[in-house]
């Protein structure tokens, strides 16, 4: 089963938060905060959306931020995606 995003939505999985700070503190479960930074798994087809154009700017496989309050988690087949709107994303992460 996969998901296929309509319109200017975007599918997140989120990436893995770091257990340790860079000083080298261990991290408790409850002390974590989940990142803001995810990598996309699928991308909707943009089009007109809302009456205005949407040309989507983002493909599978990139590393993005996205806002910390948007989308919807959903979780499939033992796996937690995010969906969100494409311009829910701040920005794409570049190595």
């Amino acid at each position: 089963m996969k998901l296929v995003p309509l319109g200017d939505k975007v599918v997140l999985k989120q990436l893995v938060a770091e257990e340790t700070t860079k000083s080298g503190i261990v991290l408790p479960g409850q002390a974590k905060e989940k990142p803001q930074q995810a990598e996309v798994i699928a991308v909707g087809p943009g089009g007109i959306v809302e009456g205005k154009e949407v040309v989507m700017q983002v493909k599978v496989g990139d590393k993005v931020i996205y806002s910390k309050y948007a989308g919807t988690e959903v979780k499939l087949e033992d796996e937690e995606f995010i969906i969100v709107k494409q311009n829910d994303i701040v920005a794409v992460v570049e190595d």
